[in-house]
């Protein structure tokens, strides 16, 4: 079987459980500003741009600097209580950094929401290497993240792996020519996904990481 040299992760719904932070994150925005609840799929048409240009693109520009500071306000506020690492995701970081795998996080959320997520689990440790929304010119599902871990690294697309729920994941790495794991352990797109022709499907985490023993013995 192949084995990686590096191995990229998205972060929501891949590593952490984070999407039901996301949707209330957004829509305590949209209470106070726009006097409503939006729906989970209002919320997704937003994604792509980090959270800055997806509240800007919600409410307009004239209130965006104190519509963010409610947003990561709520965000840090409300971590413990909707957020959580997957179970058996830490023992999965542990192996691929045992066996020297580069382990590297592209995330379409923007640096502070990310940075908040790493510090509050204590898995920031376990990347070599961390892309957010914030760092890229062209967001997911451009594979231009993927372009800039090679890149640091030197690695050949061919060498690397993205593990990533979304279908902007898959279309990231068949840009960017590496090849995709679909995981569908928290997928908000979890059929049409499961329908993508990835290299890999994943149901679970306890399949994922059974894979991986098999590489990473």
């Amino acid at each position: 079987m192949k084995r990686y040299t590096c191995i990229i992760f998205d972060m929501d719904g891949t590593v952490t459980r984070t999407n039901r932070l996301i949707f209330d994150s957004f829509n305590h925005v949209a209470a106070k500003y726009l006097d409503r609840t939006l729906t989970p799929a209002e919320v997704i048409a937003f994604f792509g741009p980090p959270e800055e240009g997806a509240v800007r693109a919600m409410i307009g520009p004239e209130r965006l600097a104190p519509a963010m500071e409610e947003y990561y306000a709520f965000y840090r506020n409300e971590h413990a209580r909707l957020a959580e690492i997957f179970p058996g995701m830490t023992g999965v970081l542990e192996r691929l950094k045992r066996h020297g795998v580069i382990i590297g996080l592209f995330t379409g959320k923007g640096r502070r929401t990310t940075d908040i997520t790493l510090d509050a689990f204590g898995i920031g440790r376990y990347f070599d290497v961390t892309v957010t929304g914030d760092d890229v010119d062209e967001y997911k599902p451009s594979g231009d993240g993927i372009r800039k871990i090679l890149g640091r690294f030197a690695l050949r697309p061919e060498e690397t792996l993205m593990v990533g729920d979304a279908v902007a994941d898959f279309a990231a790495a068949r840009e960017s020519g590496t090849d995709i794991a679909s995981v569908l352990w928290d997928s908000y797109a979890k059929e049409e996904v499961q329908r993508l022709p990835s290299d890999h499907h994943f149901h679970s985490i306890d399949e994922f990481d059974a894979w991986l023993r098999m590489l990473y013995p």
